[in-house]
């Protein structure tokens, strides 16, 4: 299959709405109205509660996984012999766009963090377990999950340097690329940061919302 056709079919993998979808099927509600309006698992799990939160979450890493990992051995046999990488790179870029400018609503979506996670579990998993365990050292001391995100992104590049991958020169430099790409995707939340006004995260509060026994 020609690389030029798997190109936008890894851009509408990633631009499937989950998070949008859930929330409409399955409770009712439009998820660009409500929360902070961000269509990923985030917003999804305050909105939504943990019941359906998980499944975005794990489409989500999928999105960005599949395209990485399957699309490259799809390439027709002229093409097999360019730098099969490129193509992994460029598919894994056209997912994360696809995720967080949807064709399907608008041009919205989350933030790319959970599919951006699915790309690197395909291309580079050791750089990105140190970016989580970055994200959760984050989190339990600031409950943010913007500011664990944001932190994750940018420890990403360093990550690439000092652990093994086999993405070589081209992955680093995605990795540059998307890191100020998603810290750009987060610059509402620097606003809201720097302001003291960002909200933190409640496990409880998200729990209740989401138990439909719970008035």
């Amino acid at each position: 299959m020609s690389g030029l056709a798997l190109l936008p079919l890894a851009y509408l993998l990633g631009s499937i709405p989950t998070a949008y979808w859930v929330g409409r099927v399955f409770h009712g509600l439009d998820l660009r109205q409500e929360g902070s309006g961000n269509l990923g698992a985030t917003n999804a799990f305050r909105v939504l509660g943990w019941r359906s939160a998980l499944p975005v979450f794990v489409v989500d890493i999928a999105k960005g996984w599949l395209p990485v990992r399957v699309f490259p051995g799809l390439l027709a046999g002229a093409e097999q012999g360019m730098d099969p990488l490129v193509w992994a790179i460029l598919f894994g870029a056209l997912a994360i766009l696809g995720h967080v400018f949807s064709v399907w609503v608008g041009f919205r979506g989350g933030k790319g963090v959970a599919t951006s996670a699915g790309v690197f579990l395909a291309l580079a998993p050791w750089p990105l377990l140190a970016c989580f365990g970055v994200w959760i050292l984050a989190m339990v001391i600031s409950r943010t999950v913007s500011l664990a995100s944001i932190l994750a992104a940018a420890s990403l590049p360093l990550a690439m340097v000092i652990l093994p991958h086999a993405s070589g020169s081209y992955g680093l430099g995605f990795t540059l690329l998307l890191s100020a790409f998603v810290i750009w995707a987060h610059r509402d939340n620097i606003r809201r940061l720097r302001a003291g006004t960002e909200r933190r995260f409640s496990v409880s509060r998200a729990s209740r919302r989401g138990d439909p026994d719970t008035p």
